[in-house]
């Protein structure tokens, strides 16, 4: 009798202790039937941890209840867009069949452009922008959160996305602080940061990261401070990058490279500043046809910016030949470099200052990573917030973006963890986008705002080598030159030096056991010949042939080049 009874307390005990020693659940956390936020991000899990948390605890002592923020991680920019692309194109055919309207097969109702040679076709485009009810259809997500400025730009004009807020809705404290000043500029130096549809949370610069041990392993006195001074040699095989078709922000690193080769080239040439201006002032209202320059315009300066666009690409060949691989993961690069897997690399501002902090040694605090911002190379680029059409759950989704964009929600991107309002657990090391976290020396509001947030920071936003602003300002960006060329740079690149990598690397080998590009100037020229088909390659023919199917671009493109390696490593071999 006893021994039963000894089993069975024993049995009620082991049950009962985890009730008993259960710690109290902390006020505000999530339960079910609590509101869940969907959201589509490429941020990589320690932003979107904190953001979660950040946001679950902002809105339960705003509105009285935590949320769930349900992430959708599918991949990079790329991958998110052609997902949500294909799942509106499907959602809103299943709306028209669902409701017996008509539905002409064929249709992109997703496209950029308003068809212009079907009327039937292009009342379906407009019909499809009509719609802002989870009634009617969606995607079953809310917010598209991070990438690039040009894929929510793509967005917004295929439909995906839609405005939210008007002038008179718009959250206090977002746009302008209590005195009326300006916190969130429109853009600045030629790059958008917000417009009716997008909001940039964060800020973005780009750059060079390199190990100095390795550098001083391979001889190297002077460690690269500009985009030119990777195509140099000495780095072969050392060079870590990241397939631009993968990421929207590293393709707007290869974007940088390329513009700064035009402005560049425009320099040299002697062309001011002054008189930059005015020609691109004349040319934007003139709207002649893409390379045709209006009365005024020199057309020597255009020639000078179809030069310093071929140079960009030219160059990022160049690298190409220097390189060990090429990665999905922008953020793989300083992980690598930092252990001297690779040399140098180019990387996206915030992997390489996160890398640098973890990997910095600990006893003499010496670095193995250093990242250069190129003066001047690069520009001061966001990654947006968007409001997805026929979202479910939009005026939480419209809280969230309050949240990201406001003040508490800025605090996340760098302060440090455990300091008031900053990240739980990781050191995020981003640029906030609103201006009451940099300095001013015209406002001593903002200036005083700026120096009590950076008794927090990870960084020294007050440096100019850190603060955004400061940055901007070194980098003016002209949307003429490069921007409409994103896409193609993309394909063109990844067929240039990827698809044709491995041609491309016994290519330079071959040089560089001929002695080096000096002693065998027929294979440098073979190998920097540029391809005449599907059409001749130029700064205009890019543009004027963009509707040509991609596919077709990149296996006429990639055969081109390995053929022309091909015969540029025979050349050399040759000696010629």
């Amino acid at each position: 009798m006893v021994k039963n009874f000894l089993i069975i307390f024993t049995a009620v005990l082991v049950i009962a202790l985890p009730f008993i020693f259960r710690k109290e659940k902390p006020v505000g956390e999530w339960k079910e039937g609590d509101p869940v936020l969907v959201a589509i991000s490429p941020h990589i899990a320690s932003i979107r941890d904190e953001f979660a948390l950040g946001f679950s605890n902002w809105h339960y002592k705003k509105y009285g209840k935590p949320v769930k923020i349900d992430w959708r991680s599918i991949g990079g920019t790329t991958e998110i867009m052609r997902y949500i692309n294909g799942e509106y194109t499907a959602a809103y055919k299943a709306y028209r069949l669902r409701n017996k309207l008509s539905y002409v097969d064929g249709v992109n109702v997703t496209d950029k452009r308003k068809p212009k040679d079907d009327p039937a076709k292009a009342e379906l485009w407009e019909d499809f922008r009509a719609h802002d009810n989870p009634e009617d259809y969606g995607i079953k997500i809310d917010i598209f959160f991070g990438g690039g400025t040009y894929d929510h730009s793509s967005a917004a004009r295929q439909g995906l996305t839609v405005i939210p807020w008007t002038a008179e809705t718009m959250p206090k404290g977002i746009i302008e602080d209590e005195a009326g000043a300006c916190i969130f500029p429109e853009g600045l130096s030629g790059e958008d940061w917000r417009n009716d549809y997008f909001y940039s949370a964060v800020l973005s610069g780009f750059g060079i990261c390199y190990n100095p041990d390795r550098l001083k392993e391979m001889g190297v006195e002077n460690p690269p401070t500009e985009w030119r001074d990777l195509r140099d040699l000495t780095y072969f095989g050392q060079l870590a990058l990241t397939d631009p078709t993968k990421s929207g922000s590293v393709a707007k690193t290869f974007e940088m490279i390329i513009h700064t080769e035009c402005r560049n080239i425009v320099y040299e040439a002697g062309w001011t500043d002054e008189q930059i201006n005015e020609f691109e002032k004349k040319i934007a209202a003139a709207k002649l046809p893409n390379g045709v320059m209006p009365e005024g315009v020199p057309q020597k300066y255009q020639e000078d910016v179809e030069r310093g666009w071929k140079s960009g690409l030219d160059l990022i060949r160049q690298m190409g030949m220097n390189v060990r691989y090429f990665t999905d993961a922008a953020g793989k690069v300083p992980v690598d470099v930092a252990a001297g897997d690779a040399a140098l690399g180019i990387s996206i501002d915030f992997y390489s200052r996160v890398q640098a902090e973890v990997t910095r040694d600990k006893l003499n605090g010496a670095e193995r990573l250093i990242f250069v911002n190129p003066k001047g190379g690069s520009s001061i680029s966001g990654d947006p917030i968007s409001l997805l059409r026929g979202s479910e759950n939009k005026e939480l989704a419209l809280r969230f973006m309050e949240y990201v964009l406001s003040e508490d929600g800025q605090k996340l991107w760098n302060y440090k963890p455990g300091t008031p309002g900053g990240p739980t657990t990781s050191a995020l090391r981003r640029l906030p986008v609103r201006r009451d976290f940099y300095p001013s020396s015209d406002n001593a509001t903002i200036n005083a705002k700026a120096l009590e947030h950076n008794k927090y920071t990870s960084d020294n936003l007050l440096d100019p080598k850190v603060d955004a602003y400061s940055l901007a300002n070194d980098f003016m960006y002209r949307y003429r030159w490069t921007g409409r060329h994103f896409s193609f740079f993309r394909q063109f690149i990844r067929a240039m030096c990827m698809d044709s990598g491995v041609e491309l690397r016994a290519t330079t080998k071959a040089i560089i056991e001929a002695g080096g590009p000096e002693k065998c100037p027929q294979a440098m020229e073979a190998l920097m010949r540029m391809p005449s088909a599907p059409y001749e390659m130029s700064w205009t023919a890019s543009l004027e042939n963009s509707d040509i199917d991609s596919m077709e671009c990149m296996r006429e493109w990639t055969i081109f080049f390995r053929n022309t390696y091909k015969e540029a490593e025979r050349l050399a071999k040759e000696g010629k």
